[in-house]
C-alpha cells in the first residue's frame, strides 16, 4: 500500500471503545476510493481493520494499547482447551454461506448484541446497521454459519484476502454461552484459511491484560505489529 497512492483521513476525538476514561482518534483510508478492494490486503498487512465500508488503524494521543495481531496458520496448533472447544461443538453444522442481510441472522444478532452489549451502543440496532457494520460493497466477505440441525447459533463475518482471512466479527446465541462459539468461530476460520492456501488468520486488534481482548493470545504461534512491522508474541 503505497502512501502517495491513497489518501488518509484522522477521525475526531471520540470516546475508546475499550477504556472508557481515553480519548480515541483513527486513521482511516479514504472511503470514496475506488480501489478499496484492491487495497484491502496491503492494508491488513499494515495492521488495518475493516469495520463497515472503512478500513481504519488507531491513531491516538497518549495510548498505543490496540495492537494489530494474527494467527500463523502454517503453524497454529489448538491448545487443551481449544481442543475441548472443537469436542463440545462437534455436533454443529458449518456453511460457507454469502454474506449478506436475512431475517434470520438478523434476530440473532439483535439478541447477541442485546445480551453482551446492554448499553453500549450498538444494542439498538437496525436492519441498516447491520448491513453498514458486517458488510461493503467492496469487501470479499463471506458468513461462516454454525448450526444444531437447522437453527443458526452463530455467524462468523468473514472476509477472504489473497494475503489471509480476516476475522471482522462473530455473533452467536448468548444462550449457548457453554459451547465458547467465539473460540470455535476463530479455530473455524483457521481451518477455513489452512484449506484455502492461506498463510494468516487477522484478528483485529490485541490488548495486552483487557478483560475481552488478551484471548487472542491464546491463539499461538501469534503475530503482533510493532513499529518495526510483525514480530512473534512470546
Amino acid at each position: 500500500m503505497r502512501s502517495d497512492h491513497v489518501r488518509l483521513f484522522q477521525t475526531l476525538p471520540h470516546t475508546c471503545g475499550y477504556f472508557a476514561e481515553r480519548t480515541a482518534q483513527n486513521l482511516v483510508i479514504d472511503p470514496a476510493s475506488p480501489q478499496l478492494d484492491q487495497l484491502y490486503g496491503a492494508a491488513l498487512e499494515r495492521g488495518f481493520r475493516r469495520a463497515g465500508g472503512h478500513l481504519y488503524f488507531p491513531h491516538c494521543a497518549h495510548c498505543n494499547a490496540c495492537t494489530p495481531c494474527r494467527v500463523d496458520v502454517e503453524h497454529f496448533k489448538p491448545d487443551r482447551s481449544q481442543r475441548r472447544c472443537m469436542k463440545r461443538n462437534a455436533d454443529l453444522q458449518i456453511t460457507e454461506s454469502m454474506a449478506g442481510y436475512n431475517a434470520e441472522r438478523y434476530d440473532l444478532y439483535e439478541r447477541y448484541l442485546r445480551r453482551r452489549h446492554l448499553g453500549g451502543g450498538m444494542d439498538e440496532a437496525d436492519a441498516s446497521d447491520f448491513r453498514r457494520f458486517l458488510t461493503a460493497p467492496w469487501s470479499p466477505t463471506l458468513f461462516l454459519e454454525f448450526r444444531l440441525g437447522t437453527r443458526l447459533l452463530g455467524v462468523a463475518v468473514t472476509d477472504i484476502c489473497l494475503n489471509g482471512l480476516s476475522a471482522v466479527y462473530t455473533f452467536f446465541d448468548p444462550d449457548e454461552e457453554a459451547r465458547s462459539l467465539g473460540t470455535y468461530a476463530i479455530l473455524q476460520q483457521v481451518e477455513l484459511a489452512r484449506r484455502r492456501g492461506l498463510p494468516w488468520v487477522y484478528l483485529g486488534f490485541w490488548i495486552k491484560g483487557h478483560p475481552k481482548m488478551d484471548y487472542k493470545q491464546r491463539f499461538k504461534p501469534m503475530q503482533i505489529r510493532t513499529s518495526h512491522g510483525w514480530t512473534h508474541l512470546p
